[in-house]
């Protein structure tokens, strides 16, 4: 089954490549969950891992991936394996931190009287 995020990339990790040839490289993808972003760890396996060459940190992205989940001595482990990337081909860094200081300044609570009224009859 395919699941889908969309998030900004916050880290991209080195390939590593094992003696047995198997080559692995991970992403750690912002996701804007309501109150506390939610930072998912992604790895691509094989042919896949070459998909994360042309992201750099900051830029949005749609990942689709699989559930994959095993058993080791009792314990149970679960890896989110990339498989496709939307919106790599751009750099979006600069983008986002430009419109963050169009917004204006957030007032002080000394600069906004009576916004916060202590007579509530409740």
């Amino acid at each position: 089954m395919a699941y889908d995020l969309t998030g900004k990339v916050k880290l991209i990790q080195e390939p590593q490549t094992f003696a047995s040839g198997f080559t692995k490289r991970e992403v750690v993808v912002t996701v804007e969950d309501g109150k506390y972003p939610q930072d998912i760890n992604l790895e691509f396996l094989q042919d896949k891992v070459s998909l994360l060459d042309n992201l750099t940190e900051g830029q949005e992205i749609k990942v689709s991936f699989d559930i994959r989940g095993r058993e080791y001595n009792g314990r149970y482990f679960n890896n989110l394996v990339g498989w496709k990337i939307e919106g790599g081909e751009g750099a979006a860094a600069p983008a986002p931190a430009a419109a963050a200081d169009d917004r204006p300044p957030l007032p002080s609570d000394a600069e906004a009287p009576g916004e916060f009224d202590d007579d509530i009859p409740f």
